[in-house]
């Protein structure tokens, strides 16, 4: 399964250490993620992972539109509550990945709680339904 990643500043650190916690399991699948973010994720857990362009500079669109050609079977999007949505220049590009993910019934953790129910599901095959959409 192609599974995409992408975190606000305040929240890379954790997306590192939830990439090394479960790297099990992600090693057995396709990772796709916004530019440092993706380079943070290969670097902590030494997976390989396709790194689109900087968010800011249209990896949040790269990311959309893979989910939108139903391309994504997953995305993990660990966002900042605490920042404002106009402190994120590119808040409309990410508002559109979740509403993408809406869109095309794509699994959307937006924090490490959900991030770990649904990796744990990854790993038990409960989302083995997403193949039936490719």
């Amino acid at each position: 399964m192609n599974i995409g990643f992408i975190a606000h500043d305040a929240k890379k650190k954790l997306m590192q250490n939830c990439c090394i916690a479960y790297r099990g399991i992600l090693a057995r699948h396709d990772l796709y993620a916004t530019g440092t973010t993706g380079r943070l994720i290969q670097e902590a857990t030494g997976l390989q992972v396709h790194k689109f362009l900087e968010g800011h500079v249209g990896g949040e669109q790269q990311m959309s539109a893979m989910v939108e050609q139903n391309q994504m079977d997953l995305v993990l999007f660990f966002r900042d509550p605490e920042g404002t949505v106009s402190a994120h220049s590119d808040a409309a590009d990410l508002s559109k990945v979740i509403r993408m993910c809406d869109l095309h019934n794509v699994p959307l953790a937006t924090n490490i709680a959900s991030a770990e129910i649904l990796l744990k599901s990854l790993e038990t095959g409960d989302l083995d339904w997403r193949e039936m959409y490719h």
